[in-house]
């Protein structure tokens, strides 16, 4: 029996970066689900030698976010192994990659919530993260699944922010945006840590009164600097449209006006 779950995309809303841990950037964000853009994450019935997963992915089977999800799964318990000698894992990719919208930390995301489903593991959310972050930053807000979370430290505190489902219609340039570079730049030429008064009233704001307060560049860090880097991104720009992550996607609200 073929078994499926929807992979949803995310945009952030706004993403302010407010200091500094290790090798990591701390942040805080506004991450929302995107309900029109998904990939279909599916295991399918065949006998495996090993652990087999199909898709169109931009990455080796060693980097994918799905792998080192089995990879940290399979150390919970042998049922995890076991399963998958009699099932492959198929995602079909709607998703654009290395474009701001999660879709990597949402499939690893995903494919735990069924393994832990299929395989009878008895995680909860919270013990799922744990796992989670260790894949990816992104990853525990897919884990919750909810559609609007205020989130915040490397990406590991997730708080449920209740508001209306929005109507996100996303466009992504074929502009490939280095999430590493963008970092560098934004620490050599537009550094600065946003205040913890302005973050928790952008906390406290739903994600509609968040744009009308706010332009692309105020209401990104990144953006500035990822526009330093890949200046076509400025051909993209239009009033009332937004920029997700480190890029390259840009996404504007169709609804959701109370």
């Amino acid at each position: 029996m073929t078994v499926t779950k929807k992979s949803y995309a995310k945009v952030n809303i706004f993403l302010k970066i407010v200091g500094k841990r290790d090798n990591y950037h701390e942040l805080a964000s506004r991450f929302v689900r995107v309900h029109s853009l998904y990939d279909t994450v599916s295991f399918i019935d065949e006998v495996c030698k090993e652990f087999t997963l199909e898709g169109d992915f931009g990455c080796a089977l060693n980097k994918n976010t799905i792998y080192k999800a089995y990879l940290l799964l399979k150390e919970v318990s042998p049922k995890v192994e076991e399963y998958f000698k009699n099932k492959k894992v198929k995602v079909d990719k709607n998703i654009p990659e290395f474009a701001g919208l999660g879709g990597g930390s949402s499939n690893a995301a995903t494919f735990m919530l069924m393994v832990n489903e299929e395989c009878k593991l008895g995680l909860t959310k919270d013990e799922l993260c744990k796992l989670a972050v260790k894949i990816g930053a992104d990853v525990p807000f897919f884990v919750y699944e909810y559609d609007s979370a205020n989130v915040s430290g490397i990406g590991e505190k997730i708080e449920k922010f209740d508001e209306e489902i929005l109507d996100i219609e996303v466009v992504t340039p074929k502009i490939k945006c280095d999430t590493g570079l963008i970092f560098k730049a934004f620490r050599e030429k537009f550094y600065k840590e946003e205040t913890d008064e302005e973050i928790l009233k952008l906390f406290s704001l739903k994600s509609t009164e968040i744009m009308k307060e706010h332009s692309i560049s105020t209401a990104n860090d990144l953006y500035k600097p990822a526009k330093s880097i890949e200046n076509e991104l400025e051909k993209f720009e239009k009033n009332g449209w937004f920029f997700s992550g480190s890029g390259s996607s840009f996404f504007k609200v169709n609804n959701g006006k109370n």
